[in-house]
């Protein structure tokens, strides 16, 4: 049984088709628990229904064609009672029934299980015995465990889609028309584009390269037998050159590379592929995923393992083919770029003025790619799991990174109100620029200042000027660390604060010491911990290194020098001793510049509020500092036990949860009695609902990449304080983060702010 168990998930790990999957696993459940039936049924929630996927044990052709009504028979009983059901006599049970369409007899022993991803029910597996049998318990938690790991794994797959294949006769896995699937909305990010979906994908990454039709088959066979006779060369040339290095066994697996190359059996599966019209790329991901599936199937590990020989000469192959595609690759006007997971790379692939949108299938609100989309202000979508790459490209999209999500090639009535918003949206903001020079002050009178957070080596002047910013209110110095393959000497470290606090000068510049841990690692300082997030991060790094925080303060320090504009603040401080030890070194490194001779004022000292303890501890933070942030994306984290980059769990990651409000409104009450300036320096600054609790709260400065403050801005010239007050009274004593998302809205249609709520959620 774990045998069968460990080839299901490679089935999967594999990309095969979702249904040719399930038919191998049927086949191996059935063996395994030695019953005379193995079925799989999928559910199609829109006609209720179950209908069969794949099995083993009744007659050819039945799959796909039955269909179960989900208020009949013992496989919708499992599915409406979501739990294991074991029967020794199914036909003497009240919901049994007898379906004659599958040309069997009736079938005594039946055993079903629930297909569960998420708390969504998928669809159900069952084992049947044509005799009277109770399946024992040992066969029960295997059909459990098989159950749970198809949950995973259909998890990721689009179900409307492989069903509409069943109807439709096709054993493909394409994306359907006028189809909605859903990822996770990234703040800051966000927006409305409607653009061409152009697959990205790290090379020669066999898994997820499409299928593609072609025309010119001639030219895609003489691509493909240039990047054969590469690799041929290649392996030749490896060969030769460890000839006099490795034992001849050792050299004897060059050999067999060769034999497999230059063995026509292979290279006229990949061309009879390409002449039905595949490009070479899809063709060599066909067959060679084709022939692995076999080599997977077999016991023996040696010969399992030469499965493995095969995958890795079909990656050779293709990343040699690769590099001739890529010298013609041409990305469309509004192109929409889906990949697996983005990296850097594969954006800067894409000219800036043709790239519209980001999706990605791996990734959450707060990754490295979702943080990279805010800096270009690229509406993005993380964590769509069940878009199909492989026939994604090419299709027309709506991208709404409003709500996470991503409509397929809508149809027409749905794609014109798509449009309209998106002009809607594009008219309510416009002239939104012009603000620029504009104080951010509510209708009534309030003045809240708006910051900008960077880390980006650029031109700081370009980035505050831009946006009509009163300052940098994260200046994240982890950044010239992270691209480095070693720490950064004091004097490089000098060199580029100077840049910073000259540029932006005479407005202030707070800058974060080094912040790494959590998500956040140096190449030539690995942290290695089983749960980073709630290990060695922020301060307690640098003060178990003072070498590397003095030599950081110093070079702060010195760059201040006539300028005056400087303030420091500390991460992921936990208690009092953490505040008072690091400013400690901070005046050690003071007195030290002041006796070589510096000129320089003493900066201000403030903390970043990421963790509860410090938020339940402030008031004895606030006697040891100038001013307060609130870095919210941490904090909602902590105090939800969420981590903000698992998509599994997003949407749980809400910053309108009631204990996380009630935080926000103690900091900030806290803060104010002191008379001591409190920010908000996270995503949460970025949302436009949001920002009416937190004008209430009298927060001092939101604090935003430079991308969102105009509209920040625009919000707040809109609105009246007293109206947020009045909100912020209203949601305290709310319970259910849903209800008080849906009073904040209230108070921007009142305030005529309804079309930007419309933006962001949709009524098609």
């Amino acid at each position: 049984m774990l045998n069968v168990l460990r080839r299901v998930m490679q089935k999967f790990s594999d990309n095969l088709d979702p249904v040719e999957s399930m038919r191998m696993i049927v086949k191996d459940v059935r063996a395994a628990i030695a019953s005379d039936l193995c079925a799989i049924y999928l559910l199609d929630e829109s006609h209720k229904q179950y209908i069969l996927l794949a099995s083993e044990g009744f007659k050819p052709g039945v799959d796909g064609k039955l269909k179960i009504n989900i208020k009949e028979g013992l496989v919708s009983l499992v599915g409406d009672r979501e739990e294991i059901i074991n029967l020794e006599d199914a036909s003497s049970h009240p919901r049994f029934k007898y379906f004659p369409e599958t040309g069997e007899e009736i079938y005594h022993g039946f055993m079903g299980v629930p297909i569960i991803h998420q708390r969504e029910l998928l669809g159900v597996i069952v084992v049947q015995q044509k005799n009277q049998r109770k399946f024992d318990e040992s066969e029960e938690s295997f059909l459990i465990t098989i159950a749970v790991q198809l949950g995973s794994a259909l998890g990721n797959v689009k179900l409307s889609n492989v069903i509409s294949g069943l109807d439709s006769g096709s054993k493909k896995s394409n994306m359907a028309s006028n189809t909605i699937v859903h990822g996770v909305a990234s703040t800051g990010a966000s927006g409305l584009t409607l653009g061409t979906a152009v697959l990205a994908y790290a090379p020669a990454e066999l898994s997820i390269i499409p299928d593609r039709q072609v025309h010119n088959v001639d030219t895609e066979i003489e691509l493909f037998k240039q990047a054969l006779a590469v690799t041929k060369n290649e392996i030749r040339q490896f060969h030769n050159n460890l000839s006099t290095q490795l034992p001849p066994e050792e050299l004897l697996l060059f050999e067999a590379y060769i034999h497999i190359l230059e063995d026509s059996t292979l290279s006229n599966e990949i061309i009879a592929e390409i002449k039905l019209g595949n490009w070479a790329q899809g063709s060599i991901r066909k067959i060679i995923q084709r022939h692995v599936s076999l080599f997977d199937d077999i016991d023996d590990l040696y010969i399992k393992e030469r499965g493995a020989d095969i995958k890795d000469l079909g990656q050779r192959i293709l990343f040699n083919l690769q590099k001739k595609d890529n010298e013609a690759k041409i990305f469309p006007p509004n192109t929409i770029l889906v990949s697996k997971e983005l990296t850097v790379a594969c954006l800067a692939e894409v000219s800036p003025d043709r790239l519209v949108g980001i999706i990605s299938l791996e990734g959450s609100p707060n990754s490295h790619m979702a943080i990279v989309a805010r800096a270009l202000n690229i509406p993005a979508v993380m964590g769509v799991k069940k878009l199909d790459l492989k026939s994604i490209e090419g299709k027309e999209l709506v991208l709404d990174a409003y709500n996470g999500q991503v409509y397929i090639e809508p149809d027409q009535t749905t794609r014109a109100r798509l449009v309209k918003i998106i002009e809607e949206e594009k008219k309510l903001y416009s002239g939104i620029e012009d603000l620029k020079n504009e104080k951010a002050q509510t209708l009534d009178g309030h003045n809240i200042a708006l910051l900008v957070n960077t880390g980006m080596l650029g031109d700081f002047f370009a980035v505050v000027s831009h946006s009509g910013s009163e300052g940098v209110g994260l200046y994240r110095t982890e950044v010239p660390f992270m691209i480095r393959d070693r720490f950064p000497s004091e004097q490089e470290q000098r060199t580029l604060y100077t840049k910073t606090l000259k540029s932006v000068h005479p407005l202030p510049v707070i800058m974060r010491t080094l912040d790494i841990g959590g998500d956040k690692n140096l190449s030539y300082f690995p942290i290695e911990e089983i749960n980073p997030f709630l290990g060695w991060r922020g301060v307690r790094v640098t003060l178990d290194h003072p070498e590397i925080f003095l030599v950081q303060v110093r070079a702060m320090l010195s760059a201040s020098q006539d300028l005056n504009n400087l303030a420091i603040m500390l991460p992921m401080v936990t208690s009092l001793s953490e505040l008072i030890e690091s400013k400690k070194f901070i005046q050690q490194a003071y007195q030290e510049l002041l006796e070589e001779g510096l000129k320089i004022a003493f900066p201000r000292i403030g903390i970043l509020i990421e963790v509860p303890a410090a938020a339940y501890n402030i008031d004895s933070f606030i006697k040891h500092v100038d001013f307060i942030s609130v870095g919210t994306n941490d904090l909602t984290q902590y105090v939800l036990a969420v981590d903000r980059n698992n998509s599994r769990v997003a949407n749980l990651y809400d910053h309108y949860h009631p204990a996380l409000v009630k935080i926000l409104a103690q900091i900030a009450a806290t803060a104010k009695k002191s008379n001591i300036p409190v920010g908000i320096c996270g995503e949460m600054a970025t949302d436009p609902l949001a920002v009416i609790l937190l004008l209430a709260m009298d927060f001092t400065s939101l604090s935003m990449n430079y991308n969102s403050l105009a509209k920040i801005k625009w919000v707040v010239r809109n609105l009246k304080l007293a109206d947020c007050q009045q909100a912020l009274s209203d949601v305290l004593v709310m319970d259910d983060p849903k209800k008080i998302k849906e009073h904040l809205k209230l108070v921007f249609n009142k305030a005529g702010l309804g079309g930007l709520i419309r933006a962001r959620e949709l009524d098609v």
